[in-house]
């Protein structure tokens, strides 16, 4: 394949859930012969520069990128963010708040896992990670070392640890998906829809109902401002790909594929 057909646009690095540095990042895909990649980072833009930077020593088309977690109507989402200004003052004032909140989340979070005989603390898993940041993937890999779990999987199972209605009941305030979209597109990027098929609550997927509660959505997020779609991620069907690619020639969206690659 010709390497201008070979792009990444969802990749995480430590400065996230990820296990890499941007600058790895960056080499890895170009000694794969990539052509355009993006580092989409949760809630936070802290490698943005350092990737951008090693693109043009490197000589690859790296994109400003972000994942914001986000929910609307009911419907919790993911919403990439591409080519935005990383200077964009608003958009560094939102990132700052979301920081906040979610240590305010992990506090409680740690908190309820230790009454549940998980004896863990905010600090050690903070210092697990090279940047700090802490998110339930690496909660779970410290869960996997002391010897809670045989691997991370588990604490993602239905009913257990994450996936139990304690700590399901412990959330963080997340973004109007709108306000996300809106958020980005006034610091000159562009929004996209991260992995449409994970979202729930849609009804049960092949049904009628399915179709149009995601055609809905599709619609009412394109008329905020919506420019894409991620289409081809590795948790879509293939029947999927095609499905969300019809909806985005249907609504004028741009098509993208990401490996939401964490190392």
């Amino acid at each position: 394949m010709s390497s201008e057909y070979k792009v990444d646009y969802h990749i995480h690095s430590y400065y996230s859930d990820g296990t890499k540095s941007p600058v790895e990042l960056v080499r890895q895909y170009h000694d794969d012969d990539y052509a355009i990649i993006s580092i989409t980072d949760h809630d936070g833009i802290d490698g943005v520069k350092e990737a951008l930077t090693a693109g043009e020593a490197l000589r690859i088309q790296v994109v400003t990128g972000v994942e914001f977690s986000t929910e609307h109507n009911g419907y919790e989402m993911h919403l990439l963010g591409y080519k935005f200004d990383p200077d964009n003052e608003a958009l560094n004032k939102k990132l700052a708040e979301l920081a906040a909140e979610r240590r305010d989340r992990n506090v409680r979070l740690v908190n309820k896992l230790c009454d549940m005989g998980y004896q863990l603390s905010l600090e050690e898993l903070e210092k697990s990670t090279p940047k700090g940041y802490v998110g339930k993937p690496v909660i779970a890999r410290m869960m996997v070392q002391k010897g809670y779990i045989a691997d991370k999987s588990e604490a993602f199972e239905p009913g257990r640890i994450f996936e139990s209605e304690e700590v399901k009941a412990i959330r963080r305030k997340k973004m109007d998906t709108i306000e996300a979209i809106e958020l980005i597109n006034q610091a000159g990027g562009m929004a996209v829809l991260a992995h449409p098929g994970k979202i729930k609550g849609l009804g049960e997927k092949g049904t009628p109902e399915y179709s149009q509660n995601m055609d809905d959505l599709i619609r009412e997020l394109k008329k905020a401002g919506l420019k894409g779609l991620e289409c081809l991620h590795p948790s879509h069907s293939e029947k999927e790909v095609i499905d969300f690619a019809t909806l985005a020639g249907k609504y004028h969206l741009h098509i993208t594929e990401g490996s939401d690659y964490h190392g």
